[in-house]
C-alpha cells in the first residue's frame, strides 16, 4: 500500500519558490492557490498532497502530524520553538532579513546608548527579546499581527522588528531600518515520527530537493 505524504506550505513566495524543487522531486502541483478556492491540493503524484497553512502554523502542523513534511521561514521556526521537528535542508529560498525599523525623525542611537524602555511592535516576540536582551535594552513587547509600519506611525510603538525584503514598503512610510537582526531564508522540516514510519518515501523527497538546491 502507498503511504500518503502530506506537504505543508504556505501561500506565496515560499509557494512560489518551493514548485522548481518540487518538480525536481517528479511532482507538480495541479491547482493554483491563488485561483482554487481548496485547501489541499492534488499534485501529480497520487500519493502526495499540499496542504496550504499560515507560514507561522506550517511548523505546528508538522509537528502535530497534520502534515508530514512542511518549507517554513527560519522566523517562524524560532519563534515555533522548533520542538518535534528535524531540519535536514536549508532550502535557500523566500530569503529576506528580520530587522529593527523606526520613524525617520526617531533617534534610536539615542535611546538605546540610554538604556532607555523601548515600545516594540512585532509579531517575532522571541527573536526580538532575544535581540534587544543581547544589547542590554529594556522592552515593552507590543504583539502585531499585521501592517506593523502603523506602528511607529501612530505612537504605539518605538520601533518596529518585522521582515525586510527590498525595504521599499517601509521607505513609503517613512520608516528607516535601523540594525539588521538575522538573515532568513526557508527551510525543509520533516515530523520526526513520520521520518520513520514514512522512511523511503520521505527520503526520496528530501533527497531530490538535496539535489535541486543550490549549494554556495
Amino acid at each position: 500500500m502507498t503511504q500518503q505524504i502530506t506537504l505543508a506550505l504556505s501561500k506565496g513566495r515560499i509557494f512560489d519558490e518551493t514548485l522548481p524543487l518540487l518538480a525536481a522531486a517528479g511532482i507538480e502541483v495541479l491547482e493554483d492557490p491563488e485561483k482554487s478556492r481548496k485547501l489541499i491540493l492534488p499534485t501529480s503524484r497520487p500519493e502526495v498532497r499540499v496542504v496550504l497553512v499560515r507560514a507561522t502554523d506550517v511548523p505546528t502542523y508538522v509537528q502535530y502530524g497534520g502534515a508530514d513534511i512542511g518549507v517554513a521561514g527560519k522566523d517562524s521556526l524560532i519563534e515555533h520553538g522548533g520542538q518535534g521537528l528535524f531540519r535536514p535542508l536549508d532550502l535557500g529560498i523566500a530569503k529576506c532579513r528580520v530587522s529593527v525599523a523606526v520613524r525617520a525623525d526617531f533617534d534610536y542611537a539615542q535611546a538605546v546608548r540610554q538604556g532607555a524602555r523601548l515600545k516594540v511592535a512585532t509579531k517575532y516576540t522571541s527573536i526580538a527579546r532575544d535581540f534587544f536582551a543581547t544589547k542590554g535594552v529594556h522592552v515593552d513587547m507590543i504583539k502585531l499581527y499585521g501592517s506593523m509600519e502603523l506602528a511607529p506611525l501612530t505612537g504605539l510603538a518605538d520601533a518596529i522588528v518585522d521582515l525586510v525584503s527590498t525595504g521599499n514598503t517601509l521607505k513609503a512610510n517613512h520608516l528607516v531600518e535601523v540594525e539588521q537582526i538575522m538573515d532568513i531564508s526557508s527551510h525543509l522540516v520533516v515530523n520526526q515520527a513520520a521520518l520513520k514510519l514514512k522512511q523511503a518515501p520521505l527520503k526520496r523527497i528530501i533527497d531530490a530537493f538535496a539535489s535541486a538546491v543550490p549549494q554556495d
